[in-house]
C-alpha cells in the first residue's frame, strides 16, 4: 500500500524557525514531525510514501532519503499551493490502484492504523471537538458517512475530519480530484480534498469514520510544545542519566548532545549537536546544533544553531523588599 503525505506548507505561524527549515522537519520530542508521521505509518503495511513538497523540498529528501533509506519513496513537487485536494491530485503518477493511506504532514495522528487499513471501505479518521467551524466536518447516518462539508458556518455534527483517510478506491478517487481541477471547481479559493470526497459520495462510493485517539497539532509555537510533552508523556522520553546535571524525565536527549551543570527537564527535547551548559530548562524544545549557556528556559523553541548566552545577577535584598528583573 502506498501513503501519500503532503509537506509542502510554508509553516508561517512557526516563523522565525521556518524561514531555514521546512516545518516538517522541526523538532518534537526527538525527531522530526515527518519522522513521527513515518514512524506511524510504515509498520502498517505502507511499502511505499508519495511526498508532495514545495518550500524548502530539498531539505525533506535529504531528510527522508538519510533517515529512512530503505522505503520506496516518490517525490512530487507542488509549485503553487492551490489546496490540499490539488496536492493530493499531483500525486495521482505516483499512485497505483490498489488501496491508499492519506496523511496531512501538519499534525501528529496516534491511531490503531492495524483496525484501519486493509478494509473494502474507505474510511475518514474523525475526532470530536468543541469547535467544529474550524474544520471540515463529517455528518454521518447508521454508522454511514452523509456528507462533508470543509469549514461549515454551521456544522453538521462535531466530528472534525483530522487529516487521515483510508482509500478503498483509489481510481475513483482520482478521477473526481481530476473533475474537480478540470472544472475549477474551488471552495475558499481552493481545490479541497473533501470535494472530491463528496463526489465519490454522490458516486455511490461507501464511506465510514474511524476514531483517531489522538490528535497533535504543530502548526503553532504553543501547539508544538503541548505535542511535545504529550508525545514525551506517552513514550517516557529517553533521557539518561548526566554526570553533574540533573535530567528530570520525560526528556529526549540525543546521544551527541553535551549536557554540563544544568538542570534539564520535564518535558525537554534536545537534538543532534545541542549544548547546554550552566542552565535550567523545562518545557522547551532545542534543535540541532543549539547552545543554550546560563539561562533560564520555559516554554521556549531555540532553532538550529542558534545560541542564547544569559547571564547571572549578584544582589543584595533588604527585607520586605520586592525586586523584578526584567529581560
Amino acid at each position: 500500500m502506498r501513503a501519500i503525505i503532503p509537506v509542502a506548507g510554508i509553516g508561517t505561524r512557526l516563523r522565525p524557525h521556518t524561514h531555514t527549515m521546512p516545518k516538517v522537519l522541526v523538532q518534537v520530542a526527538g525527531k522530526p514531525i515527518l519522522g513521527h508521521i513515518l514512524d506511524e505509518v510504515l509498520p502498517h503495511g505502507v511499502d511505499s510514501v508519495v511526498l508532495v513538497t514545495g518550500y524548502m523540498g530539498d531539505r525533506v529528501k535529504e531528510y527522508v532519503d538519510a533517515a529512512y533509506p530503505d522505503i520506496d519513496v516518490c517525490y512530487v513537487r507542488q509549485e503553487e499551493r492551490k489546496g490540499l485536494g490539488h496536492a493530493i491530485y499531483l500525486a495521482r503518477e505516483c499512485v497505483e490502484n490498489g488501496p491508499t493511506l492519506i496523511v496531512l504532514g501538519d499534525t501528529v495522528v496516534t491511531a490503531d492504523f492495524s483496525a484501519l487499513v486493509g478494509g473494502s471501505k474507505t474510511l475518514i479518521g474523525v475526532k470530536e471537538v468543541e469547535d467544529p467551524t474550524r474544520f471540515g466536518v463529517v455528518e454521518v447516518a447508521g454508522g454511514v458517512v452523509k456528507s462533508l462539508v470543509e469549514k461549515p458556518d454551521v456544522p453538521p455534527s462535531n466530528l472534525a475530519i483530522v487529516g487521515l483517510y483510508y482509500i478503498a478506491n483509489t481510481p475513483l478517487l482520482f478521477e473526481c480530484l481530476s473533475e474537480i481541477v478540470e472544472r475549477d471547481i474551488r471552495t475558499k479559493g481552493e481545490y479541497q480534498l473533501t470535494d472530491a470526497l463528496t463526489l465519490m459520495l454522490e458516486r455511490g462510493e461507501e464511506m465510514g469514520t474511524f476514531q483517531v485517539e489522538g490528535w497533535h497539532d504543530c502548526g503553532r509555537p504553543e501547539t508544538l510544545l503541548e505535542t511535545n510533552r504529550v508525545l514525551l508523556d506517552r513514550s517516557g522520553g529517553n533521557g539518561h542519566d548526566v554526570a553533574g546535571s540533573i535530567i528530570v524525565q520525560p526528556v529526549s536527549i540525543d546521544p551527541s548532545a553535551v549536557i554540563e551543570r544544568s538542570i534539564v527537564g520535564p518535558h525537554v527535547s534536545v537534538a543532534a549537536g545541542a549544548c547546554i551548559v550552566d542552565s535550567v530548562i523545562r518545557n522547551s524544545i532545542l534543535n540541532a546544533n543549539a547552545r543554550v549557556e546560563k539561562s533560564l528556559l520555559d516554554s521556549s523553541l531555540i532553532g538550529e544553531s542558534a545560541i542564547v548566552l544569559g547571564y547571572y545577577r549578584r544582589l543584595n535584598v533588604g527585607d520586605s523588599s520586592v525586586i523584578e528583573i526584567g529581560g
